[in-house]
């Protein structure tokens, strides 16, 4: 056994069945020690959609419980590594875990060699929760730092450093045994603080929650369910924290975090709230209008870690896992009544009037409005950052965690793609729809070669307007010439034929269903582009 079945062994302990990531002559050893484990190596076209792809893979493998394994991603040295570290940094703000493995050259050889050769470590190291290279005699102690840091507390990435000749050669260590790393998820917060926050909570008559990633990521959903029911209390949740009750429930008011539209219906519930809850909320989503939203003293915050960010503050500080914290806050507080029924359904009303389906029959909201209706309720969509993403955000309803992808906290392009094939891959049997712009799918469009290769049969909906619309409406918006945001139309069917899958194009609602139900049939992808026109985002969101 070399370190390399160290590494494998380890991961492969801990619950990991895939790596993701493109060979290079430094990581071959850990690419073969990998697939003797049991894990599959998966080639992609380039190592930032491989992190997105076990991200993909990640959600759905954490639906049955928040101990699910975390992604693995393999790069070789140099360009290799630095290819990745958009994905690695959005791990770190998306809070995804991430074992972030790549080679590199020995010591030795780097004080005179070269090429290709910079300090990984010194770039990850501002992104990542941890950065190791191994060492003869602790391989199997770094994988097991390295793997329950991925885990704990807010999850991220952890970077390894594999030196070429530490990778192939023999070890006499032992595969370390790997425990979830749980923490204080199952730990519920006490003492003087809990007492006042239950005193908060007895006096509270129009109480209001606001979740976010954490809370997903915890499992927290069925918990949050029942206190919300029981204490009548209405439900705002970041776009990552979506469906955490289903959004169909009256008690919920759906995603917020980007839009204006919806912040000018939201923000005066949250001025009149009494009591603000926050569960695992994480403003590290929210546009800079969500600083400082409320009084301190009516806040009551659940999280597992300190929050440092400084966005907003809150009278009593809970630090627990957010399920059995909510338990023991509601312990010896009866019921009250709290809003009216009309409050809570004008909001929603007005939601939904905010953000209809366009009066003239075609356009964004019209393609998002119809394709809900067209996809089975358990469908699992993705977004890819830009003006789509906010409106797809605040119509699309979840009635379930985890069933709208997106990076919500790095907000970057050509992630929809990636993290759809990975959840397709993970679960074949789930509906997947990939939502993206025309400019994000050129971004990355070489995964659909990907799709083709593991026979994924997603549905990629492309919103082609020729245009960086969200940039373009802000330099509109700030009174500044076009420049650098338009571009040609590409043919898109055409690029579906020629990767191996299907596509056409779609101008009205009647071809979109039609359309969008053959998709859902077919063994391959399929694109549907739909031709929005410019400026169509303009008063959407």
């Amino acid at each position: 056994m070399n370190a390399a079945d160290i590494i494998a062994g380890a991961l492969h302990a801990a619950g990991c069945r895939t790596a993701y990531g493109i060979p290079g002559g430094e990581v071959l050893a850990l690419i073969e020690a990998l697939e003797n484990a049991g894990l599959s190596f998966v080639l992609v076209k380039h190592e930032n959609a491989g992190g997105f792809m076990a991200e993909g893979e990640w959600h759905a493998m954490s639906v049955a419980g928040p101990s699910a394994a975390p992604g693995v991603l393999v790069a070789t040295l140099g360009p290799g590594m630095a290819n990745a570290v958009n994905v690695i940094a959005n791990a770190c703000q998306d809070r995804v875990p991430l074992i972030f493995l790549t080679g590199c050259v020995d010591e030795a050889e780097a004080a005179s060699y070269t090429h290709q050769v910079f300090d990984h470590q010194a770039v990850l190291r501002p992104i990542v929760k941890a950065s190791f290279r191994v060492s003869p005699g602790a391989v199997g102690a770094v994988m097991k730092k390295a793997i329950m840091l991925a885990g704990e507390g807010q999850p991220g990435p952890v970077h390894i450093d594999v030196p070429i000749s530490i990778a192939e050669a023999e070890a006499h260590e032992q595969v370390p045994v790997i425990d979830p790393a749980t923490g204080l998820r199952e730990t519920a917060a006490g003492g003087p603080m809990l007492e006042a926050a239950r005193v908060m909570l007895a006096s509270a008559r129009r109480p209001l929650m606001i979740a976010g990633v954490d809370a997903v990521n915890e499992g927290a959903g069925p918990a949050i369910e029942t206190f919300c029911r029981r204490f009548q209390v209405p439900l705002i949740t970041s776009y990552k924290a979506k469906g955490l009750i289903d959004e169909a429930d009256l008690l919920c008011l759906g995603g917020a975090g980007l839009s204006p539209k919806a912040d000018g219906i939201l923000m005066p519930l949250i001025a009149r709230a009494d009591l603000v809850l926050l569960a695992g909320y994480d403003p590290i989503e929210m546009r800079i209008g969500w600083r400082d939203p409320w009084e301190a003293a009516r806040a009551v915050e659940i999280a597992a870690v300190p929050r440092t960010h400084g966005m907003h503050q809150a009278g009593a500080t809970l630090t627990g896992g957010i399920a059995p914290t909510l338990s023991a806050l509601g312990e010896g507080v009866a019921p009250q009544a709290t809003w009216t029924e009309s409050e809570t359904l004008t909001a929603r009303g007005a939601l939904h009037e905010a953000f209809a389906a366009e009066p003239d029959g075609w356009g964004p909201a019209t393609v998002f409005h119809v394709l809900r209706d067209v996809m089975p309720r358990e469908t699992v969509a993705t977004a890819d950052s830009g003006a789509h993403r906010i409106l797809l955000s605040q119509i699309w309803r979840c009635p379930s965690p985890r069933t709208l992808l997106q990076s919500s906290g790095l907000c970057t392009m050509g992630c929809a793609l990636p993290l759809g094939a990975g959840h397709k891959r993970a679960e074949p049997e789930t509906p997947v729809i990939v939502f993206v712009g025309d400019a994000g799918l050129e971004m990355g469009i070489g995964e659909l070669a990907t799709l083709r290769d593991l026979q994924l049969p997603a549905i990629v909906v492309v919103l082609v307007d020729t245009s960086l619309a969200l940039i373009e409406l802000k330099q509109r918006s700030g009174q500044r010439a076009n420049a650098g945001v338009d571009f040609g139309e590409t043919d898109f069917p055409a690029v579906a034929t020629a990767f191996g899958g299907a596509g056409v194009w779609v101008e009205d609602v009647e071809d979109l269903r039609r359309e969008a139900e053959a998709a859902l049939a077919r063994k391959t992808f399929t694109i549907l582009a739909c031709r929005i026109g410019r400026r169509a985002y303009d008063g959407k969101f």
